[in-house]
């Protein structure tokens, strides 16, 4: 089924495919006039092969994108072909005129309507040339099993594929059966050649067509994407992969996006490129992002058969993307958006390290005592008749501050640091005595958080003082009545907890971008000051939201049979999550790990290398080598939820489900293996991936994890496999 523009998804059921007869052979079918035609391969014409999505009961979206370099900027005519075997030897269905237009860089979705349920079928496109009929690749697809079906599932869920290395993680998925794929977002990068974690393999540089439409760095060294034609093009060149077509090809594909097919660690319409020293609100670019993912993803917008993206339509609210799909008796999927609603990071990257956000007062009434992190402040504007305000004021375009940050309470240890910024020698402007600091009150500022400059990601969204973050975070949500966090936004978070919480099927699987699990390292003996912190590793992660994640946790964990799927973080966790500290509040979450992108050990082994203020820490790069056993110590006790970790590998998580269990297998393989491309030794690639397996039975919510054959219980007391 087909809109009136070619793209999606449903007019009528009047252009329905239907059932209409049986071909003659694989390469000869009937034309619209009755005669045989022959039918050649004509891949060159499809660059990017063919694709299915959203399977439900009753339908199923198919897609493709057709190339003639002949025409260039006109509207193509497709057929599209359904068969019951992948000769198409027995066509079993025909739908001619199918419109790839322009406007919409000849991507071509159809809405398969009027089908059976739990029906699987192979189907190509057809692009008719001087009387040539060249025929996409083929695909297989399925619709879902029917609601009352009491059938297995099984599923693959991938996240995070930079194609700056080999897919041959998706070269060994699709050498597995399953019925989808949930590819839980980060399917393009927006940047191309980002030395922080980009270093392409020559074969697989891209370079922008459009670069007067992209955003430069370094003098042009590489670029992110932010034109409409900019985002096309990743989409175009990472899926003329043939590991990702591979994959396309063997099953429908159920999407959801993260943050880098708009801007790295996005909210909303705004990207974190510049550290907070500029604005980088951009809804044009959001826009552009939004309408070629629409344009390039197999998915079924909700409730709306009709839709077609509108450039014109205001964000948010362009592209309603999250989701729901059963299949049959025991899965009930939900697909949530985590970045269109989500509110800003709460500590901002310009956030002045000095302001102070707590005062005594507060602290004194949430904890009744003065805690280690609560740091003697000020007031900067009576202080010494304002005669230092004044200087600090006059000195910020020269050191490289806002100076509308100079007013109110102040840090006073950090101002003291600034002082002898500005005036090494003192020969002008003292610093404050240690006398009068003893004096003063004590309260909670950014750098009680860790965030030690003026502008950036290190103490803002990265290596945050985890106490002082949750004292601030906490009495910040209480006081705005929980408006001060958001990533689901109000309309969604009670979508999802609705949709789920009235769910009859067995297994309720929550589709989740980025990490529910608190990530936190104790290195409080383990450091020297001022490093010697519990820190939250990021708070791009659901810890950046923790009083939300709290209330949404709250509702899940009364969920039978609750779990999350997750990616984003690049690491192979599982995990029991709770909420308010109370580990009956708990769900489980199983995390993959990324197809391509740099593991998270390696991210954060490249943050100490390169940050100036872990320079006088030389140990800070052991502790990352120690990550996983920081993670789930059992003497630190800072994750007792953490059954499972590993930071350094890649690949894929397999999910079976019945009525009574579901096992989750981890397909993991080291980095080495992403630098060469294996589809011409898939016996070598395929032996190299070392497998984890955990359970969840029917009715518990309790862990399993197998130790050759013998099954054992995640114990978060002891923080053992009992």
């Amino acid at each position: 089924m087909v809109s009136a523009a070619g793209l999606l998804i449903g007019a009528c059921k009047g252009d329905d495919v239907a059932d209409s007869g049986t071909g003659t052979g694989s390469d000869t079918g009937t034309d619209t006039g009755g005669e045989e035609r022959v039918v050649v391969d004509g891949f060159e014409y499809f660059p990017q092969s063919v694709a299915s999505g959203d399977p439900r009961p009753q339908s199923v979206i198919l897609w493709t994108r057709v190339e003639d370099p002949d025409a260039p900027n006109e509207d193509l005519e497709l057929e599209l072909e359904l068969a019951s075997d992948p000769e198409f030897t027995d066509i079993i269905g025909q739908l001619a005129t199918v419109a790839a237009t322009a406007a919409h860089d000849h991507c071509v979705k159809v809405r398969l309507t009027d089908v059976s349920p739990g029906q699987a079928f192979y189907y190509r496109f057809v692009y008719t040339k001087d009387n040539t009929y060249l025929a996409s690749r083929v695909g297989q697809a399925r619709t879902a099993p029917a609601p009352e079906d009491d059938v297995a599932a099984r599923f693959a869920v991938v996240s995070c594929q930079d194609f700056s290395r080999w897919y041959n993680v998706h070269l060994a998925l699709a050498e597995q059966d399953f019925d989808f794929v949930v590819h839980l977002g980060d399917y393009i990068y927006e940047t191309t050649g980002d030395p922080d974690f980009q270093a392409p393999i020559p074969e697989r540089a891209i370079e922008f067509d459009d670069k007067a439409g992209a955003i430069p760095f370094n003098g042009g060294e590489f670029y992110a994407a932010a034109s409409l034609d900019n985002y096309r093009q990743l989409y175009r060149t990472y899926r003329t992969d043939r590991a990702l077509q591979s994959v396309h090809e063997r099953a429908p594909m159920i999407v959801t996006w993260d943050d880098h097919e708009f801007s790295n660690d996005c909210h909303g319409s705004t990207a974190t490129y510049f550290g907070g020293t500029v604005d980088e609100d951009d809804v044009a670019r959001r826009k552009a992002a939004n309408q070629a993912w629409f344009e390039y993803m197999p998915i079924d917008v909700q409730g709306d058969p009709e839709f077609d993206y509108d450039p014109a339509a205001a964000f948010p609210g362009d592209l309603i993307i999250y989701r729901d799909f059963v299949w049959g008796k025991n899965l009930h999927l939900a697909m949530t958006d985590e970045r269109t609603w989500r509110s800003d990071h709460p500590i901002r990257e310009d956030a002045f390290p000095a302001t102070v956000v707590v005062d005594e007062a507060a602290v004194l009434a949430e904890l009744g005592e003065l805690p280690s992190y609560a740091r003697p402040y000020f007031d900067i504007d009576t202080w010494d008749d304002g005669s230092l305000r004044d200087a600090l004021i006059a000195a910020a375009g020269d050191v490289g501050y806002d100076p509308a940050w100079i007013t109110g309470d102040l840090d006073a240890l950090f101002v003291n640091v600034l002082i002898q910024t500005i005036d090494p020698g003192g020969a002008s402007l003292a610093p404050i005595p240690d006398a009068d600091i003893q004096m003063m009150p004590r309260g909670v500022s950014y750098a009680s958080m860790g965030k030690t400059g003026f502008y950036g990601s290190f103490g803002a969204r990265a290596l945050v003082v985890k106490p002082a973050y949750d004292l601030w975070t906490r009495l910040r949500y209480q006081e705005t009545g929980g408006a001060s966090e958001q990533v689901l936004g109000e309309v969604q978070e009670a979508w999802l907890l609705d949709t789920l919480g009235s769910s009859d099927r067995t297994w309720k699987v929550w589709g989740n971008e980025f990490a529910v699990s608190q990530v936190a390292i104790d290195v409080r003996d383990l450091a020297p000051a001022p490093f010697n912190q519990l820190y939250y590793l990021s708070l791009d992660l659901w810890d950046g939201h923790r009083n939300r994640r709290d209330a949404v946790l709250g509702q899940l964990a009364g969920i039978e049979n609750m779990i999350a799927i997750t990616g984003d973080i690049h690491a192979f966790y599982a995990t029991t999550p709770f909420a308010n500290g109370d580990p009956e509040q708990r769900i489980i979450e199983l995390i993959t790990s990324s197809i391509t992108t740099q593991s998270f050990k390696e991210i954060l082994a490249g943050i100490v290398a390169t940050n100036p203020a872990l320079a006088s820490f030389p140990e800070a790069a052991l502790l990352v080598e120690a990550l996983d056993s920081l993670l789930t110590s059992s003497s630190l006790k800072t994750n007792p939820h953490f059954g499972y970790a590993n930071s350094d590998l890649y690949g894929f998580v397999m999910i079976d489900l019945d009525a009574t269990k579901l096992d989750a297998t981890y397909h993991q393989i080291g980095r080495d293996y992403l630098f060469k491309d294996y589809a011409g030794n898939l016996s070598a690639l395929l032996g190299a991936f070392a497998m984890e397996r955990f359970r969840v039975n029917a009715g518990e919510r309790e862990l399993y994890r197998d130790f050759s054959g013998d099954w054992r219980r995640w114990d978060r007391d002891t923080q053992a496999w009992v």
